[in-house]
This record gives C-alpha cells, sequence and structure tokens, in this order.
C-alpha cells in the first residue's frame, strides 16, 4: 500500500503553474507539453495527441503478468471560458480562461500516482494513465475512444477522480449505478414576425410573447411528467432577443439555450420528447417556425457494482470506515467520463475539497483548487490501481 508523498510541494507548484497558464479543451498544448516533459522527467514512456492532445502514459509492474491485468487511471486537463477573481497569488494570466473545475489538480494527482507506482512497481500488469483533454462540453472523452483509446491501450478496468467542494476534505462520494447525469445542450429558435410596437402590435408574430409562454411550459415538464423518485431537471439559462436600444421594435427571432439533465435514460427521452411536443404545439398554434435542437453532450455516468467494490475497499484500507460518505446522492452535474465506463467497467469517486478556505464551489470565477487534497487523491489513485490488478490476478 503506497501512503506517503514525499514530493508535495513539487506538485503543488506544478499544479499551480498549469492553473496560471489554463487552455481551453483540445488547445491544451502547453498542458499537454508539461505533463510530457514530467513524463520524460520521470522515464515513463507514453503516447501523445491521442484525442488531439491527449496523453496516454503506462507503467508496467515488474510481477508476472500471465492474466495480462490492466487498469486505467484517467484525469482532464482543460479549462474553462471565464475570468478568473479568485485572486490568489498564481491566479490566471489568460485573460478569459481558467481552471474553474480543478482539472490542474487532477493532472497532477495523476503525476503523483505516476511517480509512486513506479518507484513502487513490484506488481503485477500494466497501469494506463490517461490525460483527457476537452471534457468541458466539447468531446475529449469521445475523442480518444475513437482515435482507439481502448483498441491501443489494452485496459480491463478504468478510474476516474474528481474534486467536490461540496464534500469536506478526507471524505469520498461514491455509489453503485449512476453517480452523475446525463446532459444535454438545447438550441431554440423562435421565428415570429417583427414590426412596430406601438403601430402595429397586432400585425406582429411576436417572438417574446411566444417565448414567455414557452417557458412557461417548459418549466412544468419535470414536475408533472417524471417520476419524483427519477431526477430530472430542465433548465432555460439565457433568452436573447431585440435591442435594449429598440424599445418600440419587435424583433423577428427570440432564441434560447439550456440545458437537461436525468440520472436514468428513460426520464431524460421523456423530457426531450415534452420540449419538442410544447414547441411543436407552439409552432401550430401560432403558424411559425419554432427551430429546436437537442445536444448530447454527456451520458450518465454510471458506477459498476465490482470496481465500486474495489474502490470502497481501497479508501476503507488507506483513509477509514469515516471517509466514506454516508447515503451518498447522485449528482445532477455531467462527466464525459461516462463514455469510458460504457466502454469498460469501473468507477467515478468524488474527492472532498471543502474546507475554511475552499467555500466556492465548481465553475465559480472564484474557485482555486484545494492543494491539501493532492496526497488524497494520489494516495487513492495508486492503491486503487493496485487493488484492481490483484483483483484480476486473483480471478
Amino acid at each position: 500500500m503506497i501512503t506517503k508523498i514525499n514530493n508535495l510541494n513539487e506538485l503543488i507548484r506544478f499544479r499551480q503553474d498549469l492553473h496560471r497558464w489554463p487552455e481551453l479543451g483540445f488547445a491544451e498544448h502547453e498542458t499537454s507539453r508539461k505533463i510530457a516533459a514530467h513524463l520524460e522527467a520521470l522515464g515513463v514512456e507514453y503516447v501523445g495527441s491521442v484525442g488531439g492532445t491527449g496523453i496516454v502514459a503506462k507503467v508496467v509492474g515488474t510481477g508476472d503478468n500471465h492474466r495480462m491485468a490492466s487498469v486505467g487511471l484517467r484525469a482532464d486537463m482543460d479549462a474553462l471560458p471565464l475570468e478568473e477573481h479568485s485572486g490568489v497569488q498564481h491566479s490566471s494570466a489568460n485573460p478569459g480562461c481558467m481552471h474553474a473545475c480543478g482539472h490542474d489538480g487532477h493532472s497532477t494527482m495523476l503525476l503523483g500516482a505516476i511517480e509512486h507506482l513506479q518507484a513502487n512497481n513490484d506488481f503485477s500488469g500494466t497501469v494506463y494513465f490517461v490525460f483527457q483533454p476537452a471534457e468541458e462540453g466539447v468531446g475529449g472523452g469521445k475523442a480518444m475512444i475513437n482515435d482507439g483509446l481502448f483498441e491501443r491501450f489494452p485496459i480491463n478496468e478504468i478510474y476516474g477522480l474528481h474534486n467536490w467542494p461540496d464534500l469536506p476534505v478526507g471524505k469520498f462520494g461514491l455509489l453503485e449505478g449512476p453517480i452523475m447525469a446525463s446532459g444535454d445542450k438545447f438550441d431554440i429558435t423562435i421565428n415570429g414576425r417583427g414590426g412596430h410596437g406601438g403601430l402595429n402590435p397586432h400585425g406582429c408574430i411576436d417572438p417574446i410573447r411566444i417565448a414567455a409562454e414557452l417557458i412557461n411550459k417548459a418549466h412544468t415538464i419535470v414536475s408533472r411528467e417524471i417520476d419524483p423518485l427519477s431526477p430530472a431537471v430542465l433548465s432555460i439559462c439565457a433568452i436573447q432577443a431585440g435591442s435594449m436600444s429598440g424599445f418600440n421594435v419587435i424583433p423577428h427571432t427570440a432564441t434560447m439555450t439550456g440545458t437537461i439533465r436525468a440520472i436514468d435514460e428513460e426520464a431524460g427521452d421523456i423530457v426531450r420528447g415534452a420540449l419538442k411536443r410544447v414547441c411543436d404545439s407552439l409552432e401550430h398554434y401560432y403558424e411559425i417556425k419554432i427551430d429546436l435542437i437537442i445536444d448530447n453532450k454527456f451520458l450518465a455516468t454510471v458506477n459498476e457494482a465490482d470496481a465500486v467494490k474495489t474502490a470502497r475497499g481501497v479508501i476503507r484500507s488507506c483513509f477509514g470506515e469515516d471517509a466514506l460518505q454516508q447515503n451518498y446522492k447522485p449528482s445532477m452535474a455531467s462527466e464525459d467520463f461516462s463514455y469510458m465506463l460504457v466502454e469498460r467497467p469501473g468507477a467515478y469517486v468524488h474527492l472532498g475539497a471543502g474546507d475554511k478556505d475552499h467555500t466556492h464551489g465548481l465553475h465559480s470565477q472564484k474557485y482555486d483548487f484545494n492543494d491539501s487534497i493532492i496526497p488524497h487523491g494520489i494516495v487513492f489513485l495508486a492503491n486503487v490501481a493496485l487493488a484492481s490488478l490483484d483483483k484480476q490476478n486473483a480471478g
């Protein structure tokens, strides 16, 4: 069992350097270069440009591997298009871009796990380390899979970890089945007929009026069409129509965008179908065209039971029974690690990151990754890899 982290200060410096120079999805060129340089310094074998800017490294154990045991550990690398207001010394130096989700910390913890497994390589099997680009809704997980992730690198089981400010430091959130929701982006365009808001409103087909009606109807879908024991969310998050300087101008169009989240696919299908019916009914009533586009960004992230058992065993052994958060519930956030869990059994784990100095949530402009949890992440990742290999070798 790996329990001691000797190079924590070096890893913190690396994490804060990544934080200072964030890059958006599929543009993580400098981030990938820094990770590759770290791997080269360690003498670790790796392949770059997987699914764009992704990297896959590996450490092969010195023990007998006649059962071809292998396991993958995944971390994401990309940042978000936000202006940082955290006030920390290592704040983003790239305007309009910041690590507001902790992917800088995830990549750092994965590097730490590599270093410790390389130094303690008397295991039987191969550990693959997947540095994924473009997690934030732009398809990095799919891109790596489409680039042959699981064919080029024979991974039998895969684990991922995400810092979770809603959990206190020292706690782990984990459950069988769905742990995070599916995530759709939808866009609606109402094509009305504009005109003078004072002279001839009766000659117009007001898209703002229709948008208001659509919003009201859409926001009743979940409360009246979805089983309350099957969580789902529909949120219209932005609307644009007309100009604030055109106080007497009815615009031709109104556009909206929003998201649908669901824990199970049946609930997601019901919400999607109901939103389409709402648009169709208003289109028919007002004799206009309403365009609805639904883009499925993420599947539900579904943990496999045996992998959850393995992860729980590692948490108990390394951190104690109290480290497991009791009665943990799924999150309505989404994660494209879900696509990897479709391809291979595995589990996704939430790592507590909240304390008195880290109170801002994920995707906040004031967020900063909690460096104190780096040892927790490294210890979990390294030991869950060893536990997975032991399980495969014993099977």
